[in-house]
């Protein structure tokens, strides 16, 4: 039940159609009154995951009669400048390695940056005042623009930007992927689970070739590791 404050909250939420995106969503229609999505074509290599995103929004209205009803517009926008910017493993056919910095070669600079701002004038447009992410500080890889920190000056820096208050949530932020399961299961039982399980998208391989216990995806990649070692974490729980 969300509370009449929530109700007249407009949230739109950064929706990749992965397995965090999908449990921000989801968590976003149990709590606002009406949610958009926004959705980045960056050139990705695991462009699937964009594929997945229409599929996910049906099935997730169908889930709770409340949040087909809560489910506004999506939005799709092309950001490919950032390919423009230089080489990375998330954009190029280059295998995945850390870097001199410390940091994975996944790592997009600007990425989370770009997104939010855009999120955030799209956000002016359609009189939404909540921005939802599925960063997490805990499960980050080490991406300086997963922090905290950097998403609470975000949200002081677009506030100020646009002249009208935003909100970043961010659900995930202290969440690692076991947790995140279990909030799936929270939110919608395990036709949720199921749902993440097999209609998400994470590999940045880009393979669906193989569904796993826990979802589709080659096995090996960072995500694919991150998002099986979750599963199983969370399946002993049960």
């Amino acid at each position: 039940m969300i509370t009449s404050g929530q109700a007249h909250r407009r949230a739109l939420v950064l929706f990749s159609g992965g397995q965090d995106s999908t449990a921000c969503l989801a968590w976003a229609l149990a709590r606002y009154g009406h949610v958009e999505t926004i959705g980045f074509d960056y050139g990705q290599r695991h462009r699937v995951e964009l594929d997945c995103r229409a599929t996910l929004r049906r099935r997730l209205a169908e889930l709770h009669p409340d949040w087909a009803t809560r489910l506004g517009s999506d939005h799709l926008l092309n950001v490919d400048v950032l390919r423009q910017l230089g080489a990375s493993a998330m954009t190029d056919d280059m295998a995945i390695a850390m870097q001199a910095d410390g940091l994975p070669n996944t790592f997009v600079p600007g990425r989370n940056l770009l997104f939010f701002t855009l999120a955030a004038a799209l956000a002016y447009r359609r009189g939404l005042d909540v921005l939802v992410g599925g960063m997490s500080q805990t499960d980050y890889s080490g991406y300086p623009d997963c922090r905290d920190n950097t998403l609470k000056a975000l949200q002081v820096a677009l506030s100020l930007g646009v002249d009208r208050p935003l909100v970043l949530e961010t659900p995930l932020m202290w969440l690692d992927k076991a947790d995140t399961w279990e909030l799936a299961q929270e939110l919608g039982g395990m036709p949720l689970v199921d749902l993440i399980r097999k209609e998400t998208h994470s590999c940045y391989l880009n393979d669906r070739s193989t569904l796993h216990a826990w979802g589709y995806g080659c096995g090996e990649c960072p995500a694919c590791v991150l998002r099986a070692q979750g599963y199983r974490q969370w399946t002993a729980r049960q």
